[in-house]
């Protein structure tokens, strides 16, 4: 039996959202947004543990919400700055006692998980550099050239979700790299530092992630 790990990101401050909180404490359906991304995975994996990172200075926030909800909260650990630092954070707390188990990463404000895409996901990482979901990209897309723009062929391309799975050892490994700008997801620092074994599984447009005050309207529907 595989051993899982979760790692769900939630220390950033959703400075674009534009609430009076960060997005992942705003209520959607009578209660915080993190509350119902954790319990997709406790549904999906009651065995794995779950790690939640969040900003030490919403700790006690968080830790009020809970009560107020009679919510249990998973294992808490303190992010940084940055996403990247955030799961490094996260990583430190599994590493190195847990060096063969599969770990997923995942946004805390993409709350709505199907179990069966995660299943997907920690299947692609058992034979894989990593597996990251997917969705087709439906819009139109331009290329922004020197000269203006040019139209570019969007089947080629595909819109990525969380959670992302890796193997613990290489996942920490990839971390171990200086921070890059150009890193704007888990499968992105893994490719860089070598691991080019990347499985692509089908992803679930109902998890998708809350960035504007009208998405939890849209995921409050779909609930």
């Amino acid at each position: 039996m595989e051993q899982v790990k979760v790692i769900i990101v939630a220390a950033g401050t959703g400075s674009r959202f534009g609430a009076d909180c960060p997005k992942q404490y705003c209520m959607m359906n009578g209660r915080p947004v993190l509350m119902t991304t954790i319990d997709s995975f406790r549904a999906a994996l009651p065995d794995a543990e779950i790690i939640v990172v969040i900003s030490e200075n919403m700790q006690e926030f968080w830790e009020r919400l809970c009560k107020q909800h009679e919510f249990i909260s998973p294992r808490i650990v303190f992010g940084g700055a940055t996403r990247w630092e955030s799961v490094r954070k996260g990583l430190s707390s599994l590493w190195p006692t847990h060096p063969d188990a599969i770990v997923l990463v995942h946004d805390g404000a993409r709350p709505l998980v199907p179990s069966e895409m995660i299943e997907r996901v920690v299947d692609g990482a058992k034979i894989s550099d990593g597996a990251v979901p997917v969705i087709p990209v439906t819009d139109s897309l331009r290329k922004v050239t020197p000269d203006g723009s040019e139209s570019v062929e969007r089947s080629l391309f595909r819109a990525v979700q969380t959670p992302q799975g890796f193997r613990c050892s290489k996942l920490w490994s990839a971390y171990a790299f200086p921070y890059s700008p150009l890193f704007t997801d888990d499968a992105s620092v893994i490719e860089y530092a070598g691991c080019k074994n990347i499985k692509l599984v089908d992803g679930d447009r109902r998890a998708m992630k809350i960035t504007h005050p009208l998405d939890i309207k849209i995921v409050e529907a779909m609930l």
